[in-house]
């Protein structure tokens, strides 16, 4: 399988960005997909997750009401829209796959990653 995440970039703080992961080598209806982050001497970071049909999505409360998930079953694609960032959102973003009912959180029970993209936020 391959995922493969793009968007990422330098954007001033209340900006906005979107970021796609496209995947390849998996059954993508099949499969759950979450976005992580991790900025540097920190752990990877549960952003979000998307059920296999869309209808059903969580955030993390760090970025809710300011980030969307949502995924374009036709195109093997998930998106992350991230609406009035922040430094602190500064980090390298990575997409996830995990063959599951249920949305999870934790970065162990995702199968696949992607490469990560970066997003930095100026202050």
């Amino acid at each position: 399988a391959q995922l493969v995440e793009s968007g990422g970039g330098l954007v001033q703080a209340g900006g906005s960005l979107r970021l796609s992961c496209t995947v390849s080598g998996l059954t993508f209806n099949w499969y759950n997909m979450g976005w992580f982050r991790q900025a540097p001497g920190k752990e990877r970071e549960f952003i979000a997750a998307i059920s296999r049909s869309g209808s059903d999505a969580y955030f993390a409360d760090s970025v809710k009401g300011r980030f969307t998930i949502s995924r374009d079953n036709d195109k093997n694609t998930v998106y992350l829209q991230m609406n009035s960032l922040k430094a602190e959102d500064t980090a390298v973003y990575y997409c996830a796959a995990k063959f599951a009912d249920i949305l999870l959180t934790e970065a162990n029970d995702y199968n696949y990653w992607g490469q990560g993209t970066q997003v930095t936020v100026s202050s």
